[in-house]
């Protein structure tokens, strides 16, 4: 027998509701929370049919933003538990996780603002955001480089502050500077006392150590030549993304 056809109908159902998200977030952030789901279509390319087909409701796509915010924010945490040691783990996703949330505000805002939130699609994908922050605190925590008193709760808080305080700066810079100043408060005694230790031998000099502009994690710093402000490559290549708006 020969091989069924691909469905093409349920490839371009899955094309046109990717484009109708993408489109709503655009909307969202840049218009609010009142723009129309015919305004949304328009941006999207679709009818406005194909536009209730799939999201019933400003409500429906709503969530439906909401969860693939969360998820890519899933996504995150896990990636940065694998490239990363856990402190400078920790403090990278911070910076993405916020970064991400600021330029969502609007959406972000609403359920912090409306009770009928969470809805179950958004708890779900809630539950796995707790517990992928929950594991890069814990990593932190078990290596000095995060203070043990705080808790997953009170980082998710603080990831939703500083994202707003980073929105409503006028200065992207200056917004950075001040997320970065909050994040201080919540590294522990490793992340203070490390590399300053004197080394053996005479005439040898104490390890010098900067922080990394993105990630905020320290990292030994050459003794000549250009100071270095990132720790890596990927942060490196993040600063030089957010810089160019990309």
């Amino acid at each position: 027998m020969a091989p069924a056809p691909p469905d093409t109908g349920r490839a371009d159902a899955r094309r046109n509701r990717t484009k109708v998200l993408v489109a709503a977030v655009q909307a969202f952030t840049v218009q609010g929370l009142d723009v129309s789901l015919s305004a949304i279509a328009r941006q999207a390319g679709v009818g406005t049919g194909t536009v209730y087909r799939h999201f019933p409701s400003k409500e429906t796509l709503l969530e439906a933003v909401l969860v693939q915010h969360v998820e890519d924010l899933v996504a995150a945490a896990r990636r940065w538990a694998a490239q990363a040691p856990p402190t400078a783990a920790f403090f990278g996703f911070l910076l993405e996780a916020i970064d991400k949330s600021a330029g969502r505000r609007h959406v972000c805002d609403l359920v912090t603002t409306d009770t009928s939130w969470p809805r179950p699609m958004l708890a779900a994908s809630g539950h796995q955001f707790q517990q992928a922050l929950a594991e890069l605190l814990r990593a932190a925590q078990q290596a000095g480089g995060v203070r043990a008193d705080i808790g997953p709760d009170d980082v998710a808080v603080l990831i939703v502050g500083c994202a707003t305080m980073r929105a409503a700066h006028r200065d992207s810079a200056g917004g950075v500077r001040m997320v970065q100043l909050a994040l201080e408060g919540l590294r522990g005694p490793a992340s203070v006392t490390e590399g300053h230790a004197f080394r053996d031998g005479p005439g040898r000099r104490p390890a010098m150590r900067t922080r990394c502009e993105e990630c905020g994690a320290e990292f030994e710093a050459k003794t000549a030549g250009r100071p270095a402000r990132y720790c890596g490559a990927t942060c490196r290549q993040r600063a030089h993304r957010r810089r160019s708006g990309r």
